[in-house]
């Protein structure tokens, strides 16, 4: 398997290198996450225009023709400096129900103020009850004519409050848990019926409970076919798991090169704290487990780009498993060798840990996820 970067990817990377270093010391991240929607709008039509949003999507319909190795470029440099601009939300997940699912009108009415940045969307799929089970879906879509009415509720809806438009994933046909029978559409935010309770996530990015009473929507807004979605939701789900992993290397090498610096400088009776051989072998502990993190990602990105998807599949169980194992492991011992300064809002270090506990929360835990890998 080759892991080499091709020359445009390196470009990409040195890019979103540079804008995080522009944009995300850490305290202009705290005034960020103090504003009301969390995130810089200025910032948001930078990201536009240097041609993030259209990646993922086919030149035909306006994009770049990207592959998940793009994905994985960006959201290892976004983890690095902890960026707050709803990327993961609007390309990984919204973008991504969008490339698979909408039919060539829905593309050429919806990407092109997706591309420019001035249209927003996630995905509404989880619900209270199912935990990290994406089939079982309780919001109802019910045919009335040539629309559809949805009732229910989705939790934890990624950067709901600024999105223009939600996909939400509705059960049209079958039982609760039924892979068939899941139907995605397209809802406008501010249609009626539509509620939303937005509040700040412990790692400072947004979310929101979000509420269908009788939501009327055209049959248009259907999103592939009816009572078919689960095979796209499943697709976008293993993208989004990419993504994450993704995020949370960029993370985690932050965290281990930073603790390393820090016991250089750092002196206790007299020596540097890395002088300590218990010390030594920690930071060896970490600096291990922060590499085979990343080998598995380029596996896991590299299988799924070739579309190998029965063994891409195992090996997105197996990266999930171990990059929500190892980002409790190296967070862990980044606070304990910092001590109680770790655990500060002025140091960054308390910051990466809980993004990295929240990214092992999402779309599966590393236990659910050994569990299927097992399996």
């Amino acid at each position: 398997m080759n892991f080499e970067l091709s020359d445009e990817q390196r470009l990409l990377q040195d890019s979103v290198a540079r804008f995080v270093q522009d944009n995300y010391e850490l305290e202009n991240r705290i005034k960020l996450v103090a504003t009301s929607q969390g995130f810089s709008s200025e910032l948001w039509t930078t990201i536009a225009e240097l041609g993030w949003l259209a990646l993922p999507f086919d030149e035909a319909d306006g994009g770049f023709g990207g592959s998940p190795i793009e994905i994985m470029v960006i959201m290892e440099q976004l983890g690095k400096g902890l960026v707050l601009e709803p990327f993961f939300a609007n390309v990984v997940l919204g973008g991504g129900v969008l490339k698979r699912a909408a039919n060539a009108q829905q593309k050429a009415e919806l990407l092109p103020a997706f591309i420019e940045g001035t249209r927003q969307l996630t995905l509404a799929y989880a619900e209270e009850q199912a935990r990290f089970d994406l089939h079982d879906v309780t919001t109802t879509a019910r045919a009335d004519g040539d629309a559809f009415v949805i009732n229910g509720h989705k939790s934890m809806v990624a950067n709901a409050a600024t999105a223009t438009q939600l996909i939400v994933s509705t059960r049209t046909s079958g039982g609760q848990v039924d892979e068939n029978g899941i139907s995605l559409f397209l809802v406008d935010a501010d249609a009626d019926g539509v509620s939303l309770e937005n509040f700040p996530t412990v790692d400072g990015l947004r979310a929101s409970e979000v509420t269908f009473t009788d939501v009327r929507i055209d049959a248009k807004n259907l999103l592939g076919e009816l009572d078919q979605g689960f095979v796209t939701l499943n697709a976008v789900a293993n993208d989004a798991i990419l993504a994450l992993c993704a995020e949370a290397v960029g993370a985690m090498e932050v965290l281990y090169k930073d603790t390393v610096t820090y016991t250089q400088e750092r002196e206790q009776f007299g020596h540097p704290l890395a002088e300590f051989q218990v010390l030594q072998h920690r930071m060896v502990e970490m600096f291990m487990e922060y590499e085979q993190c990343k080998s598995l990602l380029y596996r896991a990105t590299l299988e799924a780009a070739q579309g190998d998807s029965a063994t891409a599949q195992r090996s997105v169980h197996a990266l999930k498993h171990l990059v929500g194992k190892t980002g409790i492991l190296i967070g862990e011992n980044a606070v304990q060798t910092h001590g109680g300064m770790g655990m500060t809002e002025e140091l960054k270090i308390g910051h990466y840990f809980k993004r990295l506990l929240i990214i092992d929360a999402q779309f599966g835990n590393a236990d659910f996820h050994l569990q299927k890998f097992a399996a």
